[in-house]
């Protein structure tokens, strides 16, 4: 039987395997769901997972506990990343283009569309370091201001920015000027919602 996140679709039932760390949405409290919990899939975004646990709500679990999760008796695997990538980046300056696709790599929990076509992302700089690999910097808001998911989806694309090429520092800000609305998401967003 093949494994890894592209076995688990919306309205599977999965079990957790182990007690795994998830985040509560939509406030963003990083929680302990316990061994034998039983949950279904609502999406499978980004690597990351948000599942319907009935005592609990929404949660989301990171690309690196998928191992936690049961389907059918069998663990879902998260894809192994290869530790050496990281030593071998090159020095230099990264590839703005690269960094935009890692930041559509990453998606609100409740949202099946990524940060950047949502128009989340309102401002990113590279700057060079002494080690000629670049420090970036995010400026990024939310749909909604009192979402508490801000601190874990800023995390996400953080995270992801670090595993591009010639990334060595990176930094995301949630900004709240200018106010988002639906008319900062973008064309493929917008098909993506069935807003056209």
């Amino acid at each position: 039987m093949a494994s890894g996140i592209e076995t688990l679709h919306v309205s599977d039932e999965v079990q957790f395997g182990r007690d795994c760390e998830a985040t509560q949405i939509p406030s963003g409290a990083r929680i302990v769901v316990p061994k034998g919990t039983p949950a279904y899939v609502g999406q499978t975004l980004g690597g990351n997972v948000t599942l319907q646990v009935s005592t609990l709500g929404l949660v989301q679990v990171a690309g690196r506990n998928l191992d936690a999760l049961l389907k059918d008796g069998v663990p879902v695997v998260a894809p192994i990343a290869d530790s050496s990538a990281a030593d071998q980046q090159p020095a230099g300056p990264v590839d703005e283009k690269a960094l935009w696709e890692a930041m559509k790599q990453c998606y609100d929990p409740e949202i099946p569309c990524n940060v950047v076509d949502l128009g989340l992302i309102y401002d990113v700089k590279s700057s060079p370091l002494p080690s000629s690999r670049s420090r970036v910097d995010v400026k990024m808001t939310l749909t909604a201001m009192g979402c508490g998911m801000g601190p874990a989806i800023a995390a996400q694309v953080r995270d992801r920015l670090l595993d591009v090429p010639g990334v060595e520092e990176a930094n995301v800000d949630i900004v709240w000027d200018p106010p988002w609305n639906q008319g900062m998401i973008t064309d493929d967003g917008k098909k993506r919602l069935g807003l056209y």
